[in-house]
């Protein structure tokens, strides 16, 4: 009851019950650029819970989901108590909330997600509920049917045990043993998880760090940023993201969740002024230059931030060969925030080809139009230079700048990450910068 069963019921009868499970789903472009199976699973695959330092994951095999999935029968019933009949308690910003699963999920919209018809758009929760489980049910059958369980499930203990439970304390451990020296970190699609640890360990005493007032707890992705103490004596004086979305361009659907920007004023030991902005772009980069055009009218439109110098770390989400009018260019990109008077730690005009993630998708992943074979991981897969360092051209000029896919300080080109050793599937970037004189009129 309450899920929408009826409105989607044509869908299943006339559609999906006919597919082939590989050709006619796993291998469906448009299912995954509809977001039908990856939007549910980012929203239920692993949820951190109240009162658990272990998170609650979705019976899938595509988790850290320990229980048995040897048979069909023994996924179902889990994967329908789960998702039903599981109330979960999660720590928001405001307080707690409790909800079974399947009520976390969110809308598609259109706006954001241009290949989703309007009629899908209106039922998209019970489809995309429906479409998860068809997803999860080909993924159990698969397995069984070319392993036997005892090996399968086996080999995915190991690997959960090293990319999974891992990934937070490896990635603080990166950020604390060998960027702790920063002044300014910002991270993008951080869990309230690693929030939380990152205060608990030394790292809480080194930075102020900063989350979103309004945080995503449900997608559980947010854009950070870590403050030096030591830099910054004094901690963020205000959070002015909301100035940033107000000032979006009237009447113009910007692709931006909750948690994706966080920008926040804060004075430097030697008195200067920064507005300091993290961003999250969406896949396509669309969001990106408009996000950047609302930073830069917001300082504008405030005269008590005209004075600020503006550092802006961000997942850009450009590409170097984009698809026109559906993926954000990366020279283009370059020439968007050179017309405000900015620079990037690359310069005023980027390298296509100097590409921060190196990453390709198996058929084990929800976002099956992104998913490729492993002779095509390099041809197919996410090679692009995404990630940047923004700021006033007139404020600051490169020392020197490097990415690091290693963790180490050093970047492996053409090599697919993450990796055992290398927790994130965006590269590392840092660049020294030093403050430029001002001139003098006299």
């Amino acid at each position: 009851d309450g899920v929408g069963w009826d409105n989607v019921r044509s869908y299943w009868d006339n559609d999906f019950k006919n597919r082939k499970i590989i050709q006619g789903f796993m291998k469906d472009p448009l299912l995954g650029s509809k977001r039908l199976a990856s939007m549910p699973d980012r929203i239920t695959n692993t949820i951190n819970v109240v009162g658990s330092d272990l998170p609650v994951c979705r019976p899938t095999v595509i988790n850290m989901y320990d229980g048995d999935l040897s048979t069909l029968p023994l996924w179902w019933s889990a994967w329908e108590k789960f998702m039903f009949d599981t109330p979960l308690t999660i720590q928001s910003k405001d307080g707690s909330f409790t909800e079974p699963p399947y009520k976390m999920l969110q809308p598609i919209k259109k706006a954001k997600y241009p290949d989703i018809t309007e009629e899908e758009e209106k039922v998209s929760l019970p489809l995309q509920t429906m479409c998860g489980a068809i997803f999860d049910a080909i993924l159990v059958h698969m397995m069984n049917t070319v392993s036997s369980p005892d090996v399968w499930q086996s080999l995915k203990k190991t690997m959960v045990e090293n990319l999974n439970r891992q990934k937070v304390p490896h990635t603080l451990d990166i950020l604390e043993n060998v960027y702790g020296s920063s002044d300014i970190i910002t991270l993008q699609e951080v869990s309230g998880s690693l929030i939380e640890q990152a205060r608990n360990r030394p790292l809480g005493q080194r930075f102020w760090i900063v989350a979103p007032g309004s945080m995503d707890a449900v997608r559980d992705q947010n854009s950070v940023i870590l403050l030096a103490k030591e830099t910054f004596p004094a901690g963020p004086s205000a959070e002015i993201t909301s100035l940033v979305e107000s000032s979006f361009e009237p009447g113009v659907t910007v692709p931006v969740a909750k948690g994706d920007i966080l920008a926040i004023t804060a004075t430097d030991r030697d008195g200067i002024p920064f507005v300091v902005a993290s961003f999250h772009g969406d896949t396509n980069g669309l969001a990106t230059k408009p996000v950047l055009s609302a930073i830069m009218k917001g300082m504008a439109s405030d005269s008590s931030l005209v004075t600020h110098k503006l550092v802006f770390g961000l997942d850009a989400n450009t590409y170097e060969k984009a698809k026109p009018g559906k993926q954000q260019d990366v020279l283009e990109w370059g020439q968007h925030y050179v017309s405000y008077d900015l620079t990037s730690c690359w310069g005023d005009v980027p390298n296509p080809a100097n590409y921060t993630t190196f990453n390709s998708r198996t058929y084990l992943q929800p976002q099956l139009n992104k998913a490729c074979k492993k002779t095509d991981k390099r041809a197919n897969g996410d090679v692009n230079p995404k990630d940047f360092i923004l700021f006033g051209k007139g404020d600051f000029k490169v020392v020197h700048t490097w990415k690091d896919n290693t963790g180490e300080k050093s970047y492996i080109e053409d090599m697919a990450f993450p990796t055992l050793n290398f927790p994130s599937d965006h590269g590392i970037l840092a660049t020294i910068v030093e403050p430029i004189a001002p001139t003098s009129n006299a």
